[in-house]
């Protein structure tokens, strides 16, 4: 798929994602959720990128879902009754998006260079790292549009920043700058405007310095999926044969390297599936 809504740039193990549309303040269409899940899978397929940077081009990150549109401007089919089990494939594009970001093997940071409202925040929350310009603006305003909070904002929000603060700014619908995004642990640092990218490439270059592609994939995957546990022996079950594979291949080179004084060199690639104990695809069936 061409890209006309986003536009992608490699550069060594970091591959850039903007969000393409400035003259619409980026605003997000299907068609840019598609390109998007597209990119992402061509990521997690690819051992030459090992993290993925957000951010939008012009003066906005994202003012959430183009509301000018014909139809639903949601993308939904209106004709679909909300409890028939055809509800399966008349899912929110947002969520959609948002769980393939949630599957992701390879780290993801946001870089917020502007205004982010609707889905443009709540696509945000899979990421693993958001930094913000001085001048980036967030809002789940879905309130104020009379609509739910959509690309499962209400299970990532509260886990997030803690239920308070997602009530809070869910409920208002307010509009907020980044230092209170700051205060209430939305994003992690601001950042000025013209050192973004560089301070966004800076953290995922950190991330991926030195580590073992498929221990960073694990590992993200554990301690996302984990949140949801109703008991840490499901933690521990995981853990014990992901620690297996990881110890029998790229573990038994990190010691060795760490013995002899040396980097290390890492060769279990992610693109060559899942260890035990984890799927990579899976989830819930649609109920």
């Amino acid at each position: 798929m061409a890209e006309k809504h986003i536009q992608l740039e490699q550069k060594n193990n970091l591959l850039l994602i903007r969000l393409n549309r400035p003259d619409q303040m980026n605003a997000f269409t299907v068609q840019m959720a598609h390109e998007l899940i597209e990119a992402l899978d061509n990521a997690d397929n690819d051992d030459s990128i090992r993290a993925i940077i957000f951010t939008g081009n012009g003066k906005a990150f994202c003012a959430g879902m183009d509301l000018s549109s014909d139809g639903n401007v949601f993308g939904l089919d209106e004709t679909i009754d909300p409890d028939s089990s055809e509800m399966e494939r008349n899912r929110d594009v947002g969520g959609i998006l948002t769980l393939r970001m949630f599957r992701m093997k390879k780290p993801l940071v946001g870089a917020i260079n502007g205004a982010s409202v609707g889905v443009g925040t709540t696509m945000q929350l899979p990421m693993d790292v958001r930094i913000a310009s001085d001048r980036a603006r967030f809002g789940f305003v879905f309130s104020k549009r009379g609509v739910s909070l959509e690309s499962c904002a209400s299970w990532f929000l509260p886990r997030l920043v803690g239920l308070p603060k997602a009530l809070q700014w869910s409920i208002s619908g307010k509009v907020f700058g980044a230092n209170e995004a700051l205060d209430g642990g939305l994003v992690s640092e601001i950042v000025p405007a013209e050192a973004l990218i560089e301070r966004a490439e800076e953290l995922a270059t950190e991330m991926i310095t030195d580590t073992s592609p498929m221990s960073v994939a694990i590992n993200r995957q554990l301690l996302w999926r984990m949140m949801g546990a109703s008991h840490p022996m499901i933690a521990h079950q995981a853990e014990s044969r992901t620690m297996l594979h990881s110890s029998m291949r790229d573990g038994k080179e990190g010691v060795q390297s760490f013995l002899e004084k040396r980097e290390a060199e890492f060769n279990d690639p992610v693109s060559g599936g899942a260890p035990a104990g984890l799927d990579w695809n899976w989830e819930p069936e649609w109920r």
